[in-house]
């Protein structure tokens, strides 16, 4: 019994060994897995996370504060600055909704009283007034939360003053901030645009999500920026910006600095250098005023309009850089500096639009007078009829050598509905070819030879002929510009064939009377019409340059398409242009080839009234520039718009040279037909008349 008792413990020992055993080599293994994780996880920490665990320790140490930008400078073709970013400090209000009108005034009069104390002295000191209004107690330029800018430039005294008064002067802040500046001389001043806030710039697609993903802390927009908002500002906001800077702070875990602060300093943005030349430029823009008074004030009756606005456009032929382009009247953009009121706002709203690119509305504060006038959309009146020509030769609806006997009138439609398109001044042209058409500028040509010839041929796809004649030309789509907002004009002959009829719409729009576009369109079509066939690519910059001087972006010329015409087209084309009737030429040291327009419209009131336009080139042997001028209200093209272009031709002749060295004194004059007033009123769009 004994030797079963110490069997059975002997067993029991060598099973509770074996288990003992057993569990010591667990906990040896358990414990050499979790010193390998260990050891693992602290290699995965020193190699692998140490680097960012190490940013994050730095971050958590540091306090960065972004620097904004310095925004690139914009030139003109000769370097003579445009627009260009100072350093100032500004005074800005932030709205509280609590203040009430009386007390917004009293602060407003508090401010002018430090202004007219320590500020410079101006010719037209700031008035309480005008402080008020810019706090925009009625969020109409800004939203509530947004600061309004008072004033910029403060001067050393002001900054101290307002800085050792903080608690008299609620809202108030001075702020070191980097102002846009502008050229006094208002160049070019839509075509260069504008910039606002970040916050007021959302509404932009550019801008609605630019800092989601952005990764690199340095290109993150910041609130308080200024950023571009319309033309080349925008255009080119990505290479005008710059990069951020940033200010470190080392701080403890109360956020209080306990260090020097280390700076990365901001990487100035890119300077443009634009196809634009300042004199060439001012020069177009005092014509075009000048001229606008002179028709306005004029005793001649073949002269006087009621113009208000004018645009024009020139454009080189072999290169598409354009070297002038006005708007006008224009404003002084130094109003866009850190904000702009609701007072200013208001008087520039009318000119503030581009009107060579887009629609721009007649400059009239009352909107029943603003509708009886034309907006800067006009149809090309008489300046289509070298195209309906090419079309008319392109589609073989006749040749360069087809006469037909002009009696003063085509008329077309059923009997007893028959619709009669007369010449201007009823003028009979006798036997015409393609040519002289156009040097006559016949209606009646146009109407039987291109418009209803095309109809009879292709009575059920005519006007989608017509159309792509017109979009090889340019017209009726955008001109490749890039310039924000750029329109494709207004295309009205399919309205005509739906409603009216497919004869009457290529009728009409065989002289012009179908399609309403823009100066650059027509400055596009008119180098097209003078290199022969190839539509460049409208540009605006000629180089584009980094802050050290290097080239960056060097200018290339681009071909958006091309026709091929026989030589005969483009002769016959040119003879007719070379002989066309114009005022304001006499006596130019060059040859040109033109083509007035005198388009008609129906607005408001009064009914029907007449917009000057103008086409032309020069030389013409070799053309070098294309200059497109629209008067809206003008009367006669070759009276309300050729004297404008003229100017700008000299302009650029003395400045550039038309045949390539800058003429400095007029050289004996060209032979050329200029024609009496009688004459050049021929030129005009012509008339209609239904009888029912």
């Amino acid at each position: 019994m004994s030797n079963t008792l110490t069997e059975e413990a002997q067993k029991r020992e060598l099973r509770n060994r074996r288990h003992f055993s057993f569990r010591l080599n667990v906990f040896f293994f358990v414990t050499f897995f979790v010193f390998s994780l260990l050891i693992v996880r602290l290699a995965f920490l020193q190699f692998v996370e140490g680097p960012s665990l190490k940013e994050k320790e730095h971050n958590n140490g540091t306090k960065k504060v972004s620097v904004p930008p310095i925004r690139g400078n914009i030139y003109d073709s000769e370097g003579s600055e445009i627009a260009y970013s100072t350093s100032t400090q500004s005074l800005y209000y932030t709205l509280d909704t609590r203040v009430e009108e009386e007390e917004g005034r009293a602060l407003a009069a508090s401010i002018v009283e430090v202004f007219n104390e320590y500020g410079l002295k101006t010719e037209k000191p700031i008035t309480a007034n005008d402080v008020y209004d810019d706090m925009d107690f009625n969020g109409r330029v800004s939203l509530p939360y947004q600061p309004r800018r008072i004033k910029s430039g403060l001067t050393r005294e002001e900054v101290a003053y307002f800085s050792e008064h903080r608690e008299q002067f609620k809202g108030i802040d001075v702020v070191e901030e980097s102002i846009r500046q502008y050229n006094p001389d208002q160049v070019a001043v839509q075509l260069v645009g504008y910039m606002k806030k970040l916050k007021g710039a959302t509404v932009l697609d550019k801008y609605k999500e630019i800092n989601i993903d952005q990764t690199d802390s340095t290109l993150t927009y910041l609130d308080s920026e200024e950023v571009g908002f319309d033309g080349l500002e925008l255009m080119y906001q990505d290479e005008l910006r710059g990069r951020n800077g940033v200010k470190e702070y080392p701080v403890n875990n109360q956020s209080q600095i306990i260090g020097p602060m280390k700076l990365t300093k901001p990487i100035k943005g890119e300077n443009l250098f634009l196809t634009i030349n300042k004199d060439i430029q001012l020069a177009t823009q005092k014509a075009i005023t000048d001229h606008i008074h002179k028709i306005n004030n004029s005793t001649n009756k073949f002269e006087k309009a009621p113009a208000s606005t004018g645009y024009a456009v020139a454009m080189e032929v072999e290169t598409g850089k354009v070297v002038a382009m006005a708007s006008m009247p224009d404003y002084d953009p130094s109003v866009w500096q850190g904000g702009i009121s609701k007072k200013d706002l208001d008087e520039i709203q009318f000119f503030m639009y581009n009107g060579t690119i887009r629609e721009a509305q007649a400059p009239y504060e009352d909107d029943k007078e603003r509708r009886n006038h034309p907006s800067s959309f006009v149809y090309l009146g008489s300046t289509q009829k070298p195209l309906s020509i090419l079309v008319g030769l392109s589609e073989k609806l006749f040749t360069t050598q087809t006469t037909y006997r002009d009696i003063g009138y085509f008329e077309f439609g059923r009997k007893g509905y028959e619709v009669k398109v007369r010449n201007a001044s009823n003028a009979i042209n006798g036997s015409l070819t393609p040519a002289t058409a156009i040097a006559k500028s016949s209606n009646a040509f146009m109407s039987a030879m291109v418009g209803n010839e095309l109809y009879m041929r292709n009575p059920k796809d005519g006007v989608e002929i017509w159309d792509s004649y017109m979009k090889q030309f340019g017209l009726g789509i955008t001109t490749g510009s890039g310039l924000p907002s750029e329109s494709a004009g207004v295309v009205e002959y399919f309205h005509e064939a739906k409603n009216a009829s497919m004869q009457s719409a290529l009728i009409y729009s065989s002289w012009g009377q179908q399609g309403k576009y823009t100066a650059l369109q027509l400055a596009q079509y008119t180098a097209m019409l003078a290199n022969r066939g190839k539509r460049m690519k409208p540009q605006f910059v000629n180089e584009i340059k980094d802050v050290n001087g290097n080239v960056t972006q060097p200018y290339q010329a681009e071909v958006l398409n091309t026709v091929d015409y026989p030589d005969s087209f483009w002769e016959a084309v040119e003879f007719g242009m070379s002989k066309v009737n114009v005022q304001g030429f006499e006596g130019v040291p060059y040859t040109f080839r033109r083509k007035t327009g005198t388009s008609q419209q129906d607005v408001g009131n009064r009914k029907r009234v007449e917009n000057a336009v103008f086409i032309a080139y020069a030389p013409a042997e070799k053309p070098k520039l294309a200059v497109a001028v629209i008067v809206p209200d003008g009367g006669y093209g070759g009276w309300g718009a050729a004297p404008i272009a003229r100017k700008i031709f000299d302009a650029y002749d003395e400045k550039i040279g038309l045949s390539g060295t800058p003429r400095k004194k007029a050289a004996p004059p060209v032979v050329d037909t200029i024609g009496s007033a009688e004459q050049i009123v021929e030129d005009t769009a012509g008339a209609v008349e239904e009888n029912e």
